[in-house]
């Protein structure tokens, strides 16, 4: 029996169809893998397995008792709560019968009542059979793998950064290992080494889970099987993804046979037909016709779009060093960092690494001018002109379209806003669909089409990659590639970068200077 069973899905997304009639699976102990390119509707099926958005048609239904966990990155929690007393948390109900056991025993010295012990030693039997006493050890486990170790478990959630604070709800989530975990993009604010140790922990998961993530080693290492959403329907390959490429390129291949041996026999008997429709086959025409009305075609393969043309338009550099850094402090009401000293070389593409709430995007920001530098100085070159992504998908106004944005900013004409879009990968229905109700990964490609919109020679980008799917990545690959300017990279991920940058600046290292 299935844990989940999904039949006969229909879901919109504004004017745009994301399911129909689609069906799905899910068994116990299974590992599965949600791909797809962005604005297929990934996220939106997890919103839907976690009954925060209702499908137009079809049947979701779980198996009575299942233990769902979600790990929800933005989930309202008591920020005055320690860091430990939070992960803790997971085992409320162990603690609850831990102090149960100790009420009973106190009870049964003052009054000597057997069945008083009896329900004590039952109680303990409970927790030794649940590791109940393992649980330090568990929660350190969890913590070390995470990176959670060094911040201290007495740090209060309030005064940890976005990215802390969503591993915390991992970890807590991991603690409690429910019947069937649904992960969206669970490793966008992990380091290489902590994505590693999660791919572990996962692969020997011996529950069930859901994983929403575009970080192809990551699903190969940690997935039984993959769900791929494409063409307004899923369709559930079994085995690793590494398995999955190799059988969607056959099943690809084996439909344009399909296609274009159904779309020969349709060109075929409507030749036939116009020919004989007035002569002496006209009986054998018409019957034709009829089989022809019948017949159920195929739709034209929706796999062969165009991927995004990200383009860097650029100015001419004439400077040594586009910019130079001289003993920086950056922090809010206390450093984050010891004071750092670097320079950029002109063309020199630069990649800044270092684990999550380090303060890489709090140097961003100074260097932006957002924040004040809390001491030290930072000079860019003459006729420097930098282009800027943040790493958040935050808006002024969410309200508006992507069109309504790249008109506004730059005075494009519809028809010059529209095509800019379509080159950066923005769909039509979703150039005209409010940019905050838009996936992760549109609304990356509608922050990179703002910054390919006018000319630069200097590009600050801040985890560009987090959202985009393996189409759009390399087509940003290769535009950095491309990019005459110098540039400043915020990335943990090396297969991005490992093959263009000139150097690679790791905080963390400078740190323990």
């Amino acid at each position: 029996m299935s844990l989940l069973e999904i039949k006969d899905l229909c879901h919109m997304y504004g004017d745009k169809t994301l399911y129909k009639n689609a069906s799905l699976e899910l068994y116990k102990g299974e590992h599965l893998g949600v791909v797809g390119q962005n604005g297929v509707g990934k996220s939106t099926l997890i919103g839907i397995l976690t009954g925060e958005v209702v499908p137009d048609v079809g049947d979701v239904r779980w198996q009575s008792g299942v233990r769902i966990g979600y790990l929800d990155q933005h989930a309202q929690i008591n920020g005055k709560i320690t860091l430990l007393d939070y992960l803790k948390s997971a085992f409320d109900l162990l603690y609850s019968l831990e102090r149960e056991m100790h009420h009973l025993y106190e009870a049964y010295a003052s009054t000597g009542e057997e069945r008083l012990l009896d329900r004590a030693a039952r109680s303990q039997i409970q927790l030794e059979n649940a590791d109940f006493y393992e649980l330090d050890v568990k929660i350190a486990r969890v913590m070390t793998g995470l990176g959670l170790t060094a911040l201290g478990g007495e740090k209060p959630l309030r005064e940890m950064s976005g990215g802390q604070r969503a591993k915390a709800v991992l970890a807590k989530l991991l603690l409690e290992t429910p019947d069937v975990l649904l992960l969206d993009e669970p490793t966008n604010f992990l380091d290489s080494e902590h994505v590693d140790w999660l791919s572990d922990y996962l692969a020997a998961f011996p529950n069930a889970f859901v994983v929403v993530s575009h970080d192809h080693g990551f699903l190969d290492r940690v997935t039984t099987c993959i769900c791929d959403i494409e063409g307004e329907t899923m369709r559930k390959y079994h085995g690793r993804f590494s398995d999955f490429v190799v059988q969607k390129q056959h099943f690809r291949e084996d439909y344009i046979r399909q296609y274009t041996a159904q779309q020969r026999k349709i060109e075929q008997t409507e030749a036939y037909i116009q020919k004989n429709i007035a002569g002496v086959n006209s009986k054998m025409a018409k019957g034709r016709r009829k089989q022809l009305e019948r017949m159920e075609r195929m739709p034209p393969p929706s796999f062969t779009a165009a991927r995004p043309t990200f383009i860097f338009p650029h100015l001419p550099l004439c400077a040594a060093h586009t910019l130079e850094v001289q003993r920086l402090v950056v922090g809010y009401d206390y450093p984050l960092l010891p004071a750092l000293g670097f320079t950029v070389g002109c063309g020199e593409k630069l990649v800044i690494t270092g684990f999550n709430g380090i303060g890489k995007s709090t140097l961003l920001k100074t260097l932006m001018g957002e924040i004040p530098a809390l001491s030290g100085s930072y000079r860019f070159g003459e006729r420097v002109v930098v282009g800027y992504g943040a790493q958040d998908l935050l808006w002024e106004e969410p309200g508006l379209t992507p069109m309504e944005i790249v008109m506004g900013q730059f005075g494009f004409t519809i028809k010059e806003a529209r095509k800019h879009l379509a080159l950066c990968g923005v769909k039509r229905d979703h150039s005209i669909q409010a940019v905050g109700t838009l996936s992760g990964g549109e609304q990356s490609k509608v922050k990179l089409s703002l910054i390919t919109a006018r000319p630069h020679n200097f590009l600050i980008l801040d985890e560009p990659t987090n959202h985009l799917d393996v189409e759009s990545k390399q087509a940003l690959q290769e535009a950095l590639t491309a990019f005459p300017g110098s540039v400043i990279l915020v990335s943990h991920e090396p297969a991005f970068y490992r093959s263009w940058a000139d150097r690679v600046f790791d905080i963390e290292r400078e740190c323990k200077r």
